[in-house]
C-alpha cells in the first residue's frame, strides 16, 4: 500500500522508529498488541521462552520487509518529483504516506509496482542463499514449517502476489485504476477499480465468515480502502483547477487578545462560527480555538482572557494557492484554520468546513448539468 513541516506523524498514536532515506518510519500503537498477541500465542502452545523470541522475532524481520517494501513505492515516487510524509507500521501492514500518486497513469504503474517488486527481489536474495547453502526445501508447504529465511521466502512471494490483487487499496488495484485511466476518464477508472475491490471484499468476506474470522478484518479494511479511494479522487477531481479564492471566507467573527472568554462564548452561541482569528492593528495574531475556549473555562473561568489561550502558530496561505493544496495542509497541519493572504495583505481565512462545503456545492452542480444532459 501505499515534507513533513511539523515533524508529526500523519496518523496519529504513532512511535518513531528512525528514518530510512529521509523518510521517518513510524510504528502504530496497535502494532504493539499485535506482537503482544505472537508473544502470547506461542508461550500458550510451545511453553517455551525461546519459541516466543523466534515468534516474535520473525514477526519483527516479517515488517522489515513491509517497510523496505514501503521504501519501493516512497523512492519510485521520489523519481516523479513526489515525495513521501512518512511510512507507518500497522498490524495489517505499512502505509507510505505519498504526497499524491502520479498523474501520469504510466508513473503511477511504476510507483504501484515498486512495492511487490521489492518482495520479490527480498524472495530472490533469500533463495539464493538457501540454494548455496543446500537448505532449499521440495515445496512452498514444506518451507512454511522451516527456519525463518525458508519461511521468509514464502511470506515475501505471498505479500507480493497479494499486494497484486487488483483491489484498492493494494498495490493491484492502484495498477488496475492506471491502466483504465489510459482509456477513460481518471474518475471513472477510479470508481470502476474501487467497485472491484468492494467486490473483492464481499468475497474475502464470505471465505472469512467460512474459514477464517481473520479475513474478516482484512475485508474490512478492503473495503474501507476502496471507498476513501473512490471518495478522495472525487475530491481531487473536483478541486482540480480551482484556487483559494473560491473558498476564502471574507465575513467572520474576530476577537482581540485582551477579550474575556466571555466574549468568545457570546459569539459561538450567536452563530455557527466554532474558530476565531484573533486581530490586532489589523493583523491576525493568533486563533482560538473551540478547544481552546473549553480549556480555558476549565481552568481559569469565563474571565480568563483570549491572550491566554489563543494559539499563535498561525500558519499562513495565498489567495491564489491551489485549493487541492490547500486541503492537504489543513489535514496534515493539525490547524483548524489558515490566514489568507494577497500580495502580503491579510484579506481572510480559510477552514476545512468551507472547503468541504464548496466541494458539495460543485458536486451538486455537476450531477444537476448531468441529469440535464440530453441522452
Amino acid at each position: 500500500m501505499n515534507a513533513d513541516s511539523n515533524n508529526q506523524p500523519s496518523m496519529k498514536w504513532s512511535l518513531r522508529l528512525g528514518s530510512l532515506a529521509g523518510i521517518p518510519v513510524y510504528m502504530h500503537a496497535t502494532f504493539l498488541i499485535l506482537l503482544l498477541w505472537v508473544a502470547l500465542s506461542y508461550w500458550r502452545t510451545e511453553q517455551n521462552l525461546q519459541a516466543v523470541i523466534q515468534g516474535v522475532g520473525f514477526v519483527l524481520a516479517l515488517f522489515g520487509c513491509v517497510v523496505l517494501h514501503e521504501l519501493g513505492h516512497a523512492l519510485t515516487a521520489r523519481r516523479f518529483g513526489i515525495q513521501t510524509r512518512d511510512i507507518i507500521l500497522l498490524p495489517i501492514g505499512g502505509v507510505s504516506s505519498l504526497e499524491k500518486m502520479p498523474d501520469d497513469p504510466k508513473e503511477e504503474i511504476l510507483v504501484a509496482l515498486a512495492g511487490p517488486a521489492v518482495n520479490v527481489v527480498i524472495g530472490g536474495v533469500i533463495w539464493v542463499f538457501l540454494n548455496l547453502q543446500d537448505m532449499m526445501l521440495p515445496d512452498l508447504s514444506a518451507m512454511l514449517k522451516g527456519n525463518m529465511l525458508q519461511q521468509l521466502l514464502v511470506v515475501n512471494l505471498f505479500l507480493a502476489a497479494f499486494n497484486l490483487l487488483p483491489a484498492f487499496p493494494m498495490d493491484g488495484g492502484r495498477i488496475l485504476r492506471a491502466v483504465l485511466a489510459l482509456r477513460m476518464d481518471h474518475i471513472a477508472a477510479t470508481r470502476m477499480a474501487a467497485s472491484v475491490g468492494q467486490a473483492f471484499a464481499l468475497w474475502l468476506g464470505l471465505v472469512g465468515l467460512l474459514y477464517n474470522p481473520f479475513l474478516l478484518f482484512i475485508a474490512l479494511f478492503v473495503w474501507i480502502g476502496a471507498v476513501a479511494e473512490a471518495g478522495t479522487e472525487e475530491i481531487r477531481s473536483l478541486l482540480h483547477g480551482t484556487t483559494l479564492s473560491h473558498a476564502i471566507i471574507t465575513h467572520f467573527e474576530s476577537l482581540s487578545p485582551q477579550d474575556g472568554l466571555t466574549r468568545a462564548i457570546q459569539l459561538t452561541l450567536d452563530g455557527v462560527q466554532k474558530d476565531f482569528p484573533v486581530m490586532e492593528d489589523g493583523r491576525i495574531i493568533g486563533v482560538l480555538t473551540q478547544e481552546d475556549l473549553l480549556r480555558g473555562l476549565h481552568e481559569q473561568g469565563a474571565l480568563a482572557t483570549v491572550r491566554e489561550y489563543m494559539q499563535t502558530n498561525i500558519e499562513t496561505a495565498d489567495i491564489d494557492e491551489p485549493l487541492e493544496s490547500v486541503m492537504k495542509r489543513l489535514q496534515t497541519c493539525g490547524c483548524r484554520l489558515l490566514a489568507v493572504t494577497q500580495n502580503g495583505r491579510f484579506t481572510g481565512i480559510v477552514n476545512m468546513d468551507n472547503i468541504l462545503e464548496l466541494v458539495r456545492i460543485e458536486a451538486a452542480l455537476k450531477e444537476g448539468s448531468s441529469a440535464k444532459r440530453p441522452l
